[in-house]
């Protein structure tokens, strides 16, 4: 009877054990600073990611780790956070002091410009957060403290810290089974497209390298080269999350994709007459097409089109009723055909498995 009762006791001790350390392990490891008196719980703040680090001309993925580590924050203080990142010209330390952002994430070299805000501890050599309500900055140093004494983040430095360059790649003889920071996504809507994974990777890559914060003179933004107005077309307004980025690029694409699926096209040459409309538009492609087929030129092979497109330079082309936009001269659409399938076949080569 007493050894009944005692085992008894034992189990009620670890039942409560049990409720007493769930919450505590709610998200599978125990949060620095993410208390129940955890002050931004429940806010929404806007984080303003200003490193410059590959828009015009870099190469860095500094700007796609820190918006990694941005949404983990938000996720460990059960807050909301919209991620900007700044353009060429926009100051947000100002915007900063002004109370129009929360936090900046930026690199520590003006120590001037940061006087008046409170400094984060360092996430590494020199990128540190901003904050000018210091109520919040005890709980974002104790999870910089706790982030970067844990695996996690050096698993997120090695994936955005790597050059993944497929040519280079290729000529070294690597093999591996990742080839950007973004593989899950990108199969995940290739499969929705129709595409080899690898195909949608080397897309991304001859569009920003796997850089979400590319941006060119035309405002394409993002991993896909986005317009704004193409992502308000397929209801996305957030370019610089990786995954709404690759939505309305592969959006967009199975869109274009569908125009050639009547003509019967072999699927590579599928591929690359949705891969010429994503670059010119559908409408030049269309243009290429008809005056192909009056030249009775294969219009369903695109190296038949390369060849006639140096006729379509021609004041003569101005003339055609098959022709509706005029002269197209056809270099960088060629180029970009060119090189996405030149990357394909690097990406095949270091990534053989599907």
């Amino acid at each position: 009877m007493k050894e009944k009762t005692q085992r008894r006791l034992r189990n009620v001790l670890i039942s409560l054990t049990i409720i007493c350390l769930t919450p505590l392990c709610e998200k599978g490891r125990i949060l620095s600073g993410a208390d129940a008196a955890d002050s931004l719980a429940g806010k929404e703040l806007v984080c303003a990611i200003d490193l410059c680090d590959d828009m015009y001309g870099g190469h860095g993925l500094e700007t796609g780790l820190n918006y990694q580590l941005a949404k983990m924050f938000a996720d460990d203080h059960r807050c909301d956070v919209r991620i900007v990142s700044a353009g060429k010209g926009e100051n947000w330390i100002d915007s900063l002091k002004q109370d129009k952002a929360d936090i900046v994430i930026t690199h520590i070299h003006n120590t001037d410009e940061l006087s008046e805000l409170n400094i984060s501890r360092k996430l590494d050599d020199c990128t540190a957060w901003a904050v000018k309500d210091a109520s919040h900055m005890r709980q974002i140093n104790m999870w910089i403290s706790h982030i970067t004494s844990s695996h996690e983040i050096n698993n997120l430095r090695d994936m955005y810290g790597r050059t993944y360059d497929p040519i280079k790649r290729a000529q070294k003889g690597i093999r591996t089974g990742r080839i950007s920071p973004y593989d899950e996504i990108i199969k995940d809507y290739a499969d929705q497209l129709g595409w080899d994974w690898r195909m949608l990777a080397a897309v991304i890559y001859q569009e920003s390298k796997f850089s979400i914060n590319s941006r060119s003179h035309r405002g394409a933004q993002g991993l896909m080269q986005v317009m704004p107005q193409t992502a308000r077309y397929y209801g996305v307004n957030d370019l610089l999350d990786p995954a709404q980025n690759i939505k309305v690029g592969t959006s967009h694409l199975k869109r274009l994709q569908k125009l050639y699926l009547k003509h019967n096209l072999e699927h590579m040459e599928l591929v690359k007459f949705t891969l010429a409309a994503y670059n010119a538009g559908e409408g030049r492609v269309a243009d290429c097409r008809n005056f192909a087929a009056k030249q009775e030129v294969d219009n369903n092979r695109w190296d038949e089109i390369v060849k006639i497109i140096p006729l379509m330079r021609e004041d003569s082309i101005l003339e055609e009723e098959c022709v509706k936009l005029g002269k197209f001269q056809g270099y960088e659409t060629i180029t970009y055909v060119d090189n996405v399938m030149r990357l394909y076949e690097a990406f095949c080569q270091i990534c053989p498995e599907v």
